[in-house]
């Protein structure tokens, strides 16, 4: 089965000009359709559908097919169900994050776009699928006129309360860093890790279920970070809810007074601790913030429902330059942009070459205009270290050289600091960077040095919010209005 996917996206334009041939005689079976009734030919021809497309490509019937915008492989065998990737998990020959031994799907469409002509990848976003219509005919779709979904895009947002955003508008180099929530129910556990924090980054990004390990939820640090006078970044995974689930944590995080929200696809469950776990996936990173744009951009669930209020939010995804195929990773950039991400934080940047060669691109398009770019940094602590991030972190991209310097060094952790110092000064100065963004686990001590040896703030501190930030949406304009 897996050999004859390979060679459907190989052979992608031969498929391609066949379904051009099959459109218009679906159409023409429209009055036969119609005749028997649509509802009573539906079992029998998503039975046929099912069974050549399985054969061809490992098709899951997901019900709105996405082959031809993905090059003839289907996007719901990737294991995350991601229908707008590929993820940043990708490894460096190509396999998928959670199944190595697998080429990631979206690496294999991008092989396949090149084999039909006049293709090119899509740079508006897939709308998510629909449980409602998994198993059913998307070819009695295209007999009826209906086709995949069209993507959901919208206008650019309004100014929200953030601060980040506030910063970032104003063209100040921002530095912004992760947090890990801890294992417990007490939130002094979490004041207690804010020392190295204050007066060195504007924002604090809080992870959620980072690893797919279990901890204290994004949401309820973001909101106790809010309490002590930080600017959180909660981040929100698609791993662990539905959009159900989903939608009603925004709406809490809005009403907290939470203003910074980061859309990710979320690690697989089969690399943390809980590997029994049964993963959602209902929704990817894009579909994720398409559905934080519409409330609040239109003021309504993704259902259609009204909003009475609606979330004021400054809407961010991920990237990462450093994952195959990188000339992709611009164009993915940009879908991210057109489902409303407004900024934008990357994996670990440990190669300068590779992300001056992909802000070229994005500066060639013009996307460092329309969304802040903040470039992932961070200290490590050893030769050995650095080996372990190459070979189990899928996306993290090491050269050679950076680990034999750590290997030569007489303190290793601190020329971890020295290197990331110099990453930060040299990212600085790339046209369209508009940030770094720092991930230190398990070191956050080293925080104020990194920003004070690099110089990043620029002699600025930033300060604590307003008394009144973290209130109850009843004293603040956590809720807006506004359509």
């Amino acid at each position: 089965m897996l050999a004859l996917r390979r060679w459907s996206v190989r052979n992608a334009g031969l498929h391609a000009r066949a379904y051009r041939l099959l459109q218009p005689v679906l159409e023409a079976l429209r009055p036969l359709f119609r005749a028997f009734g649509y509802a009573r030919v539906e079992k029998p021809v998503a039975v046929i559908e099912a069974a050549l497309k399985g054969l061809f490509f490992d098709c899951s019937m997901c019900g709105y097919c996405l082959l031809s915008a993905n090059g003839m492989a289907c996007p719901m065998n990737c294991p995350k169900s991601v229908r707008n990737g590929p993820c940043g998990g990708v490894r460096a020959d190509g396999g998928c994050e959670v199944k190595p031994e697998m080429q990631c799907v979206w690496v294999e469409g991008w092989r396949g776009i090149q084999h039909i002509k006049g293709a090119t990848f899509p740079l508006l976003p897939n709308a998510p699928a629909s449980a409602r219509n998994a198993g059913t005919s998307s070819w009695l779709r295209m007999a009826r006129g209906e086709h995949t979904p069209p993507p959901i895009c919208g206008a650019p947002a309004k100014a929200t309360d953030s601060e980040l955003e506030r910063v970032l508008a104003a063209g100040t180099f921002a530095v912004t860093a992760e947090f890990s929530p801890p294992d417990s129910a007490d939130p002094a556990d979490v004041f207690a890790q804010l020392a190295h924090f204050r007066g060195q980054v504007d924002a604090i990004n809080v992870t959620d279920g980072s690893g797919a390990n279990c901890h204290m939820s994004s949401l309820g640090v973001s909101a106790l970070l809010l309490q002590a006078g930080f600017e959180p970044v909660m981040q929100i995974t698609c791993r662990d809810r539905n959009r159900i689930g989903i939608q009603g944590d925004i709406l809490g995080a809005a009403a907290l007074g939470i203003r910074n929200l980061l859309c990710l696809t979320g690690d697989s469950t089969v690399v943390g601790d809980h590997p029994d776990a049964k993963p959602v996936f209902d929704l990817d990173s894009m579909s994720l913030l398409q559905t934080a744009r519409i409330m609040r951009d239109e003021g309504r669930f993704l259902s259609g429902r009204k909003l009475n209020g609606v979330p004021r939010l400054y809407l961010g995804g991920a990237d990462n330059p450093f994952a195959p195929p990188f000339e992709m990773r611009p164009l993915r950039l940009a879908r991210k942009i057109a489902a409303g991400a407004q900024f934008v934080q990357t994996q670990y940047c440990f190669d300068l070459d590779l992300l001056e060669s992909y802000m070229a691109r994005v500066r060639d398009e013009g996307l460092h205009e329309r969304c802040r770019i903040l470039i992932g940094v961070g200290p490590i602590a050893s030769a050995k270290t650095a080996r372990w991030l190459r070979s189990k972190v899928p996306g993290v991209h090491i050269p050679d050289a950076l680990i034999a310097r750590l290997e030569g060094a007489t303190d290793p952790r601190a020329e971890g600091r020295r290197i990331c110092v110099e990453m930060i000064q040299a990212i600085r100065r790339i046209r369209g960077v508009a940030g770094v963004h720092i991930m230190a686990p398990r070191q956050d001590q080293f925080i104020p040095e990194l920003v004070r040896d690099s110089g990043v703030l620029g002699g600025r501190r930033p300060g604590p919010l307003p008394a009144t930030a973290g209130k109850a949406a009843a004293s603040s304009p956590t809720l807006s209005p506004e359509r």
